[in-house]
This record gives structure tokens, sequence and C-alpha cells, in this order.
């Protein structure tokens, strides 16, 4: 029998890099399972290979920080140093070896970044005095900018099939985005083109500095965090035009929610399907539950689904939706005992309970 080339099941070919073998990749998920120094620990590991087993197309690390004043938690992935290297080798490998395309997914916290943590200033695109935040200077920015690149190198050196740049959910480039607050002078702030610079730079940086074999993504937030739809939108088209990006991630929270904004008309994911793709391929995350949810994202023009919640409680969400159309994912809250079946540390299901009042029963 042959494989609609909008199931979840197909094969999926991007412009650099491996195919992927379905349509189902891992969101990026924050875990807390690093060691205190950011290198790998093994739960971290048997959580990621876990899913790579489990017939994921594309297994995706945590958010990793690619400089040391931009780390977020502790226990976060680190991509920074020599010291993360081998076990960044350890799980390229692992991931590789049981047939899923690999990917770390780079970061910096920016405003975000937990002070506590680095033991360095916050910085941001812009000052923020009452919280201990300073402004980056131009030359700055250069340096993060040039920290995601060195990062993608040391991810390929790694043995990584790609990265994943974390543009989205208000930690640094999505700041730089901010129309409310980036009102740089710079070049790197003021009209879209300013905003989403350091973006573009960091994209076409990695696609410069990496081989030809080489899968870059990147994640972005397609509304809130001083971001109106139709700079999102007019964003993802430059992406998708540029040919540095090998697919476009849209951090949706939701694909059936409507925009916040109230003159925008439909779906929120209907405001992107719509563009030319140019061989860039372009997915959609949020609240994809069941084999019905990724059938509808897929035949609704997106090329592949990103999926947090049901790859947590069903490390082979893949092979459980190609044995059974109407599978749906087990309803929350799941037990401790569940979540280690599922190859979940104490650790991850500790910071699962705290974060969510209805993950862990």
């Amino acid at each position: 029998m042959s494989i609609s080339p909008v199931s979840p099941a197909a094969t999926l070919p991007l412009p650099h890099g491996p195919a992927w073998r379905n349509r189902w990749t891992l969101a990026p998920l924050t875990n807390k399972q690093s060691h205190v120094d950011g290198t790998l620990s093994d739960d971290e590991y048997a959580w990621l290979v876990a899913r790579a087993h489990g017939g994921f197309g594309l297994v995706m690390t945590c958010a990793a920080y690619v400089s040391p004043e931009g780390q977020a938690w502790r226990g976060q992935l680190g991509i920074s140093d020599d010291r993360h290297d081998a076990g960044l080798r350890r799980l390229a490998d692992g991931i590789r070896e049981l047939g899923a395309v690999s990917s770390i997914q780079l970061h910096h916290g920016g405003m975000r970044a937990d002070a506590t943590v680095t033991g360095r200033p916050t910085v941001a695109p812009w000052a923020d005095p009452e919280r201990g935040v300073e402004a980056l200077s131009t030359s700055d920015v250069q340096r993060v900018i040039d920290d995601f690149v060195r990062a993608a190198v040391r991810a390929e050196d790694a043995g990584f099939d790609g990265v994943e740049i974390h543009g989205a959910h208000g930690y640094v480039l999505c700041q730089f985005l901010d129309a409310r607050k980036n009102h740089r002078t710079d070049g790197y702030g003021g009209s879209l083109d300013g905003r989403s610079r350091p973006l573009r730079e960091v994209l076409s940086g990695i696609r410069a500095a990496t081989g030809p074999d080489f899968q870059v993504g990147v994640r972005v937030s397609p509304e809130g965090y001083g971001i109106t739809v139709a700079d999102s939108r007019a964003l993802v088209e430059q992406l998708l035009v540029s040919g540095d990006a090998d697919y476009v991630d849209l951090s949706l929270w939701d694909v059936a929610k409507a925009p916040r904004e109230p003159d925008v008309d439909g779906l929120l994911i209907d405001q992107y399907l719509d563009l030319p793709r140019h061989g860039t391929r372009l997915g959609v995350a949020g609240k994809i539950l069941s084999a019905q949810d990724a059938d509808w994202c897929l035949a609704r023009g997106a090329d592949f689904v990103t999926v947090g919640t049901a790859a947590i409680i069903h490390h082979d969400l893949p092979r459980l939706v190609a044995q059974s159309p109407d599978f749906v994912s087990d309803p929350q809250p799941f037990s401790r005992d569940r979540l280690r079946q599922e190859h979940l540390s104490p650790t991850f299901i500790d910071y699962l309970a705290e974060g969510w009042d209805d993950f862990v029963a």
C-alpha cells in the first residue's frame, strides 16, 4: 500500500542533509536533566534516544545555551564549551544509530537568562535597570551572533545532522523582534528588517560556516512577545525565500487556535500555510495529540508536525499512530510510574509537576 505524501508516515526530504523518515518531530523540550556544567547526563541521553528508538523522524534536544551568560535554567544542556563535546558526540551517535535525524536547538536566554546560575550580568537588546538587565552593545550583538554560529559548527563536529535556531518564546532572538521595545538605532532594531537582522545573520552565518549536508531549522513565535501576525508572516516569508533555513517551525501553542488580534480572520495556522516555500519546509506545533490532529495539519498544508506532550507520554508515538489511524494520546495527568516507564528521570518529572498543575498525578 502506498503512503500519501501528506501522511505523517511519509518521508520528508529537505534541501540539505538527510531526509526524515516520517513527518513526526520531537519538540525541543526543557527537561533540566543536564549536569550543572551543561554536560549531557545519562538521564538526558536515555530520554532522547528512547524517542529515536520510538520512531520519530527528527529527534531534537532541549534548548542548549550557546553563550555562558545565556543559560536560562539550572540543568540546561550546553553547547558553548569544549567540555560539552564528548556528551554531544555520544548523543548524536545514539540518535543516528536508531535511524532518526538528530538536531540540537541553539539558544540564548537574553533577559530570561538566570544570573544566579550563570554568575554573569543579564543582557538583552535593551536595558531594564529594575531587573538588572544590561543592553547589548553593537559589538556584543555581533558576538552573540558569532556564538550561535560557533555552536552550530560544534554541533556539526559532534556529528549532529543539524541545528534549530530558537527564535521563539521571548528568548534573545525573539526579544530583538519585539516592536514594542526594540528601538535600537544601530541596524538591529526599529523596522522589522532591523529587528529580524540578528536572526537572519545567525542563519546566514551558520549556512556559510557549515557543510552542504548540514541541516538548519528555525523556530519562531507567530504572535505575542511584541510580534504581530503581520510581522511574523513577513518574517516567515523572508525565511522561506532566503534559502538559509531548511525548515521553519511555527510554535502555535494550539494548532486550532484563532489569532489573538481580533481583526485577523480565520485560524492562526492559516496565516502562513499559503506562503510559497521555495523548497523550505514549514511545520507546526501545538496540542497535536492524535493521529487525526497530525493528519489535519498536513492536509491543511503543513509539511511536518512537532510534538511535545504526546511525545512525553508515548516515546513510540509514530509507531502507535502507524498501527492505529484512530490513535489518541492518553489524557493527563500521568502517574510518576508511567512517566518513568517512558524514560523520564525524577528530575524531569519534578520539573513537569512544578510547572503544570495537571501533568503529574
